[in-house]
């Protein structure tokens, strides 16, 4: 019999996980669909499929993909859990056999079982695969239709390590451009370097040390550079295995970003050095001239993880704002500059993804509104025109939280297109689509479509056009 889950913060309210997976053939629609959106919105994240072993984190979750299919001003949905190595054990034995970030607290009857992650970050589309991830593992492959598993995939075997839940696809190119760090087990300092061409076929892998072991969650791609950022979210395993975090702030160990000419071997990494700060997401990087130009979503510490010592982080840099970092590659300084772009509190940056690693003009991501939010989640969805140095906002109400605005192109300017997103109604513990204009944000949705059950607060999602 599954236990009842701990009153946790991440496993109440909008981060509860549901206990079920469904089909909803056509959901209640208000406003109008535009005729001319048709495809897919995958979205992913951690639902925890029985009662956590040890100590919960949000990150730990079972991955669980959402699918809302958009077609001919009809939307339905569907959603399936990964249905990982992890997942398949637990679900035989009917509680939670696996530990999250120590293996210490793992039930013994899965001893040296080597799985296949959790699958739960990140979902895209490349060379004809629908591959949900997350940092730790390979890919986790689904099909794109039934959302059914088909299960991890190596790249015929070549990949060695991880994938990071964010690579980038090259939109001159079509590469799949990645990396992973933790190479040599979680906590280590190796990282590694990829690409996969246009078909899916991996044609380069280099390895390399970061400064130090460190939570690498997104990096940043332009036409000729790839950068790593290393900063002070530290892991040690020497630390975990002692009783204290294995992942944990120290700001003393400063910030590191990589730069790396795309083709080049890794041997050549250029280290720049910055104040101590995180970063999740970036939003977009590019190159003008010698400078490379990186915006980014930073935090003065990194949340949701402890200090080495083990005391909480500090809530008053629990924010995120819109930060630019500037590189300048002919300057005789290994030291980067930084500035911010706006006071905005956000998260989960997006763009126009014709423009990735391009010189851009439009961004938007998750951000506050104007009332304190009762959902425990972003109450409005922003859009910075970096042309203009403006931000125009659509304010959902502190009842709502938006995750992640995910763009769709309907032309062939910049910009032109709409912004599809997920939903959390705390008044009613319920979830739905929002489609708006994208050239147009302040204005709200053009539809909403409705779901009888809330989707668990997450992380990531794709588009995919239909076939």
């Amino acid at each position: 019999m599954a236990q009842p889950f701990p009153n946790h913060p991440n496993l109440v309210g909008g981060f509860a996980p549901i206990q079920m997976e469904c089909d909803a053939a056509d959901l209640i629609i208000e406003g109008e669909v535009p005729e001319d959106l048709r495809g897919t919105l995958y979205r992913n994240g951690p639902n925890p499929q029985f009662a956590p072993r040890g100590a919960h984190h949000w990150f730990a979750g079972d991955g669980m993909v959402h699918g809302f299919k958009i077609e001919d001003g009809k939307v339905s949905y569907r959603n399936r859990w990964a249905r990982t190595v992890k997942w398949k054990k637990e679900r035989e034995a009917g509680r939670s056999l696996f530990a999250a970030f120590n293996p210490m607290d793992a039930d013994p009857s899965v001893a040296g079982i080597q799985t296949d992650g959790i699958a739960n970050t990140n979902i895209i589309w490349h060379a004809g695969k629908l591959l949900a991830l997350e940092e730790g593992h390979a890919p986790f492959e689904m099909d794109p239709h039934s959302l059914d598993s088909i299960g991890a995939h190596d790249y015929q075997r070549k990949l060695t390590g991880p994938m990071t839940a964010h690579p980038k696809i090259d939109p001159e190119t079509g590469e799949l451009v990645f990396f992973g760090y933790g190479v040599d087990g979680l906590l280590s300092e190796k990282m590694s370097y990829h690409v996969v061409d246009k078909d899916g076929e991996l044609t380069e892998s280099q390895f390399f040390d970061a400064p130090y072991s460190s939570m690498v969650h997104d990096f940043l791609v332009t036409r000729d550079y790839v950068l790593f950022p290393i900063m002070p979210l530290t892991g040690s395993l020497q630390r975990a295995m002692s009783g204290g975090p294995a992942f944990a702030w120290e700001p003393d160990k400063g910030a590191y970003l990589g730069v790396l000419k795309r083709g080049d071997e890794v041997s050549n990494i250029r280290w720049f050095e910055g104040p101590a700060a995180y970063v999740f997401h970036p939003m977009n990087a590019y190159q003008v001239g010698d400078r490379l130009i990186c915006d980014v979503c930073e935090y003065g510490e990194a949340p949701l993880f402890p200090h080495a010592d083990g005391s909480k982080p500090d809530p008053a840099k629990a924010n995120a704002v819109l930060k630019r970092w500037t590189i300048d590659l002919a300057a005789s300084t290994n030291e980067y500059q930084v500035e911010q772009l706006h006071d905005h509190v956000c998260e989960f940056p997006r763009l126009d993804e014709r423009y990735a690693g391009l010189n851009y003009r439009h961004g938007y991501f998750g951000c506050q509104g104007a009332e304190s939010s009762k959902s425990g989640g972003f109450t409005a969805i922003g859009h910075v025109d970096h042309e203009k140095g403006c931000v125009e906002t659509f304010d959902l109400g502190p009842n709502f939280a938006a995750s992640e605005p995910v763009f769709v192109s309907r032309g062939t300017s910049e910009g032109e297109g709409y912004l599809v997103t997920n939903v959390y109604d705390a008044a009613i513990d319920k979830s739905h689509l929002v489609i708006l204009d994208a050239e147009n944000v302040a204005a709200g949705p053009l539809a909403r479509a409705y779901l009888d059950h809330r989707v668990p607060f997450g992380f990531h999602g794709n588009w995919r056009n239909s076939d």
